[in-house]
């Protein structure tokens, strides 16, 4: 497959932005959308992903400022409905929180954002006939830059809420899953629904919505006489991890995208069970957009450009989500009902 180089910009955080943002982005909105939030953790931005083992199916991953992503051809139908107020500088101004990969992270530079979110606002610009400028963002900081103007849209692994459609219109282009992950060498095959999980341990993030589910199923098999769940919680990921690969803990429940990423990277851990975010629920991860601005509908028409072509699955299949893949954009979809 051949691929064009693209190039987008990018404005720095501010300083002593970074450092909160570290810190903040572990912790800020876990329940709904963000993977830093993952019991399991992540790798770090450019780590290696090489190894050693002459049979290993390692996933690479280019974690560098130089691209070459897929060429994108423009809708001028999706681009006929981007608002004059927004193509009038011929740029999309997309917040994005460089804060776990395949998401969002820091190259190698340290300062180029990469990633699937980074990929698919580079793209639906593209196709809408304008230039991406990526704005990296605290995860607290999006939803009063949206309102106030200062970012176009929002790509940054947003769930949509009810709530939130109080304030802003969605474009849907992945789906929201959380993930169990079994040491890669476990006896566990699979985990689909609440009597999988009897009497295992699990780690998982407190106040958080996988937290909440498996709650809820380990209420539901203890009301039917199965064992309980042992629920482990860490403070951080080298703990969580060790619990995991040492055989303290059976499984790691939490956001499937940061997990997978590091399956694929380290191959220590294997995906059993995908379950979808707001379970019983779908959850869908949309681009965000001031409410009544219009641009919705052109991000869903350029999205639908994207899927109809090919080049939205092959975004999510370089960056290991194509188990989160829509098979179509929605404007403004359901939202998860305020806990």
């Amino acid at each position: 497959m051949v691929r064009q180089s693209l190039k987008s910009r990018t404005r720095a955080l501010k300083p002593g932005v970074a450092l909160a943002f570290t810190a903040t982005s572990l912790l800020a909105l876990s329940a709904c959308s963000d993977p830093g939030a993952a019991a399991s953790g992540s790798a770090p931005a450019g780590a290696s992903t090489s190894t050693s083992k002459a049979t290993s199916t390692a996933k690479a991953f280019n974690l560098t400022p130089e691209q070459d992503r897929f060429p994108v051809t423009a809708d001028e139908k999706a681009a006929a409905l981007v608002p004059e107020a927004i193509k009038k500088d011929g740029k999309l101004t997309v917040a994005v929180s460089p804060f776990a990969p395949p998401l969002a992270v820091y190259a190698t530079d340290n300062k180029t954002p990469v990633g699937n979110e980074v990929d698919i606002a580079v793209a639906l610009a593209q196709t809408l006939g304008l230039e991406a400028e990526i704005v990296p963002t605290a995860w607290a900081d999006w939803p009063l830059g949206v309102e106030s103007g200062k970012y176009e849209a929002v790509l940054s692994n947003v769930t949509v809420t009810q709530e939130r459609k109080l304030k802003f219109d969605f474009a849907s282009y992945r789906d929201d899953k959380l993930g169990f992950y079994a040491k890669s060498d476990s006896d566990i095959s699979k985990v689909e629904s609440a009597p999988d999980v009897a009497g295992k341990r699990i780690i998982v993030g407190s106040g958080t919505n996988q937290e909440s589910i498996l709650l809820r199923w380990d209420a539901e098999n203890k009301a039917k006489g199965l064992k309980p769940v042992e629920f482990q919680y860490y403070d951080d990921d080298s703990a969580s991890n060790l619990a995991l690969q040492s055989g303290r803990a059976d499984l790691a429940f939490g956001p499937n995208a940061t997990a997978a990423y590091k399956a694929a990277t380290d191959e220590k851990t294997k995906l059993v069970g995908l379950v979808d975010g707001g379970w019983p629920l779908k959850a869908s991860i949309a681009a965000t957009t001031k409410k009544g601005n219009g641009f919705a509908a052109a991000a869903q028409a350029g999205l639908n450009h994207l899927i109809e072509d090919g080049t939205y699955g092959k975004i999510l299949d370089r960056w290991g989500l194509s188990s989160e893949a829509v098979a179509k954009s929605e404007l403004n979809p359901a939202g998860l009902p305020k806990s």
